[in-house]
């Protein structure tokens, strides 16, 4: 199959992806939390797949949409609350717990934010202030449905397992709430950086 030289990052990515995917799935940590976490994974990307003829991101966006997929089933083989790294930070700075998970939600907001700006201003042909917004208020939404459907699962498997390390509440009862905040977080600095870099290039532009 030849591959058209626009496409080339985006399958590379793709390839390389699938081969780390498969890689997780030989022996992660937790074999129920893997699939929990993973089942949504599964499904963003062959989206991305079967929508690609009807819409392309930019590579910038796939590239970032990539890193944080890796970041995603890297943290669905260890379990979020355990992976070793912070595990170690959290020794090391005496931390009251494992913190990859809140980097990841705050990760997401920065991430998704450009591809559902660009899916904005490309497809629904909104204006740039109006794409930002709805760029917003997506991430919002999404993130306030992840912790929804987090613990949906925990109640139709009624799994402690998936309790303790799918749900990543490290004993904080308000950890789902501190999850959607951070990832709101990163979403406003997405917001406000391409806000800044639009107003300077309309300034650009005047002189």
């Amino acid at each position: 199959m030849k591959i058209r030289k626009p496409d080339v990052l985006p399958f590379s990515l793709l390839v390389i992806f699938i081969l780390f995917w498969i890689v997780s799935a030989i022996a992660p940590r937790y074999r129920e939390v893997w699939l929990a976490e993973n089942l949504l994974t599964v499904a963003f990307v062959l989206l991305l797949i079967l929508t690609y003829r009807v819409f392309r991101f930019s590579n910038l966006s796939y590239s970032l949409l990539f890193g944080f997929m890796l970041l995603h089933v890297l943290g669905s083989y260890y379990s979020y609350s355990e992976m070793p790294l912070f595990s170690y930070f959290k020794e090391l700075f005496g931390l009251s717990r494992n913190h990859y998970e809140r980097l990841v939600h705050f990760l997401f907001g920065i991430v998704f934010f450009l591809p559902l700006q660009e899916f904005c201003r490309k497809k629904l042909r909104l204006s740039q202030g109006w794409s930002l917004l709805f760029a917003f208020m997506t991430i919002a939404a999404l993130k306030g449905m992840y912790e929804v459907l987090e613990y949906g699962w925990l109640l139709v498997t009624k799994n402690e397992l998936i309790g303790m390390a799918y749900l990543g509440m490290q004993g904080d009862a308000w950890d789902a709430q501190k999850d959607i905040f951070w990832g709101l977080v990163g979403a406003g600095m997405s917001w406000i950086g391409m806000a800044v870099k639009d107003d300077s290039r309309k300034k650009g532009k005047g002189k």
